[in-house]
């Protein structure tokens, strides 16, 4: 078989189980959710163990459009894992009898936003990186407006749409730009470019593309559909945005600022730092004020994102291995958090998304209430939780490179963050159960998968987790090392 065929194995699997699972839910219809959803999953699994092969190891195929190397296959292990947890989460959710049940496309569309995502990290070309991120919005757009009888869902897809089209065109502008000075597409010819002296056009270009990856990311100051979106989505679909596809657009943000603008790194440091500030100190000033949880998180993943990328702006393979390491844990805390929030239910099983719903909840649920303090703790940054070791991470990366006041003022950003996060633990542990209008909050009893999934998350993040740090640095720091 073609070599270049086989580095592209994973992507293969995941595009022929989509259009596979796309005619099973054509014919089968709404009866064929259940054995779609499972396939689907099945269908990661596989594209998952296909990254121990060729795909997981250094070299171009095509020619040099995409990139097969252990940076790649370590970002696509955290999308893979993320997607499928966004499926088996789905159908209790839908179940609820809101009027919108789950339908076999669902999954297909997880299944297409995960190979365009996979097709992003392994980007070697400018083109690579497009056609990737627009399979994956594609798909996104339709997931976060799937509950279409919900008039807050439909919005939320509107918005994305809208705002996902202007940044697209703002990337695009970006990369016609860079292709125009430098006549080639190519990441590592675009990196020759810019090594052989400065070009206005080229800088430009450059601050175009990283403003529509910023919005992919939803960094300041592209944050705007974060809130709204993650409010209004369902949370399934929520989960899924704010883990997956985040780790798509920082990894593949790295990939181009390493390797096809590695030799402009004064120039696009400006703009990360920018960012990386913004985003912390927006994050959690904003944050304080919320009282629907999931906007709580939004502003939290804005947060975070900022603190990934004080790893980013030094530049250096220890800066990259901050960030893989730091998305790591990242996602491990953000899924906990949202299927903690799947668990907030009524009397008559609806969704409730008010933080005051958790009043009195080490005492009605004391489980859930660790959990979830673990997990507050964790986004927190207090030790001895794994989100400590992920922001001294980012810091000591920072430090390292000279970039000592940006590692500061994350530091003292990060206190200010700390207040919301310690304000749930609040509520949970010291408030009073809550009376409200929608029943007694929680009274659904936990799912065994969400259940589990639970545990296990909220032990690899708690002291726990520790145990495989050394495992976790090691490998962090092998696929920083690909892109070096």
């Amino acid at each position: 078989m073609n070599m270049s065929l086989l580095m592209v194995l994973p992507e293969e699997i995941l595009a022929l189980g989509a259009i596979a699972l796309m005619l099973v839910a054509a014919w089968g219809g709404q009866a064929s959710t259940r054995m779609v959803s499972i396939v689907a999953v099945a269908v990661l699994v596989g594209a998952t163990i296909a990254l121990t092969g060729p795909a997981s190891y250094g070299g171009d195929a095509f020619g040099g459009l995409v990139r097969g190397d252990a940076f790649g296959a370590f970002a696509k292990v955290l999308i893979f894992g993320a997607s499928a947890i966004a499926i088996l989460i789905a159908p209790r959710f839908f179940a609820a009898g809101r009027g919108d049940d789950l339908r076999p496309e669902y999954p297909v569309l997880i299944l297409l936003s995960a190979a365009g995502m996979s097709m992003m990290v392994s980007a070697g070309d400018l083109l690579t990186l497009y056609v990737g991120l627009e399979l994956q919005s594609l798909a996104a757009y339709v997931l976060a407006s799937f509950m279409r009888r919900d008039t807050r869902s439909a919005e939320a897809g509107l918005k994305y749409f809208v705002l996902g089209a202007l940044a697209s065109g703002i990337l695009l502008y970006g990369i016609s730009l860079v292709y125009g000075f430098s006549g080639t597409t190519l990441f590592s010819s675009i990196a020759t470019a810019y090594g052989e002296g400065r070009s206005l056009g080229l800088t430009f270009g450059l601050v175009f593309v990283f403003a529509g990856l910023a919005f992919k990311m939803s960094a300041v100051p592209f944050h705007m559909w974060t809130p709204d979106v993650y409010e209004g989505a369902p949370t399934p679909v929520t989960t899924f945005f704010a883990s997956a596809p985040k780790v798509a657009a920082v990894a593949l943000s790295v990939r181009v600022a390493v390797e096809a603008m590695g030799p402009a790194t004064d120039q696009w440091r400006q703009i990360v730092i920018f960012a990386a500030l913004a985003s912390i100190i927006f994050g959690a000033v904003a944050a304080i004020g919320q009282t629907n949880i999931k906007r709580l998180l939004a502003y939290s993943s804005i947060n975070n994102v900022g603190f990934v990328l004080i790893g980013l702006a030094a530049g250096t393979q220890a800066g990259v291995a901050a960030v893989l390491f730091y998305l790591t844990v990242y996602v491990v805390m953000t899924l906990g958090s949202f299927l903690i929030v799947l668990q907030m239910k009524d009397a008559a099983g609806q969704p409730v998304e008010s933080i005051t719903a958790l009043a009195g909840l080490s005492r009605t649920r004391p489980g859930l209430a660790l959990a979830m303090a673990i997990f507050m703790f964790s986004l927190a940054g207090i030790p001895p939780m794994l989100g400590f070791n992920a922001k001294v991470a980012v810091f000591q990366a920072a430090i390292v490179a000279g970039l000592y006041p940006l590692a500061v003022v994350g530091f003292v950003a990060s206190v200010i963050g700390a207040f919301y996060y310690l304000r749930v633990v609040k509520v949970m542990y010291i408030d009073a159960p809550a009376e409200t209008v929608e029943g007694a909050p929680l009274a659904v009893r936990t799912d065994p998968v969400e259940g589990g999934l639970i545990a296990v998350m909220a032990a690899a993040i708690s002291p726990i987790g520790w145990l495989g740090l050394a495992s976790l640095g090691g490998a962090t720091m092998v696929a920083a090392k690909a892109l070096f």
